[in-house]
């Protein structure tokens, strides 16, 4: 389990298919605290710790994995945004992640707002009914609170998040721009509201 508050960014600096994908990825964690066989989320995709350094650690990224997160996410340079499991006692400063990703988005629109960064994201129809104001999202792992939302002619959804300059500076947020697909997943109490949903329907 995770919060969605990013406490590093990571950059790969190797990557290489070895039936799976293989990646190593420089942080800034002390790693002598960091055990084999740790999970790291990686812009919002929890991944196993397969061997380690100084100031590096690898995994093995999956097929699946690779098909179900943003394009070009597992690719030599990319900077992604590092979360360790969370620690009985941690503070939970966001909300309950699972590093799980549920869908792919993609940024539709980005403006200042203040000092804030305002994005919109266009999210698939199948997470738009989990998708609620006020209600709590992860973007590429980043713990978030939807400010508005949007249903759209064609099922999916537009919405709205406001970036401080806290968070921006802190995680690859600042980075995006229309366009650029992003790791998505929905709040918990949502994903067993899907699942009800769909044995509810699979009964009817």
């Amino acid at each position: 389990m995770f919060t969605g508050i990013i406490t590093d960014i990571g950059t790969i600096d190797h990557a290489e298919q070895r039936g799976d994908l293989h990646a190593r990825i420089r942080c800034h964690y002390d790693m002598s605290g960091v055990a084999i066989g740790a999970s790291i989320a990686c812009s919002g995709a929890c991944l196993t710790v397969t061997s380690k350094g100084d100031d590096w650690f690898t995994v093995d990224v999956s097929a699946e994995t690779v098909s179900k997160t943003a394009a070009n996410r597992w690719v030599q340079g990319k900077r992604l945004n590092l979360e360790r499991a969370l620690k009985i006692g941690d503070e939970l400063g966001g909300h309950i992640v699972t590093g799980h990703v549920d869908g792919v988005g993609t940024v539709a629109a980005r403006e200042a707002e203040g000092d804030s960064i305002r994005f919109t994201i266009a999210a698939p129809a199948a997470l738009a009914p989990y998708i609620a104001a006020k209600g709590s999202i992860t973007v590429d792992g980043v713990s978030l609170t939807v400010n508005s939302h949007a249903d759209q002619s064609d099922g999916t959804v537009h919405f709205g998040l406001n970036i401080i300059p806290h968070t921006w500076e802190m995680t690859t947020l600042g980075e995006l721009q229309p366009g650029d697909p992003v790791n998505l997943e929905i709040d918990v109490l949502a994903r067993y509201l899907m699942r009800m949903n769909e044995a509810k329907s699979l009964s009817m």
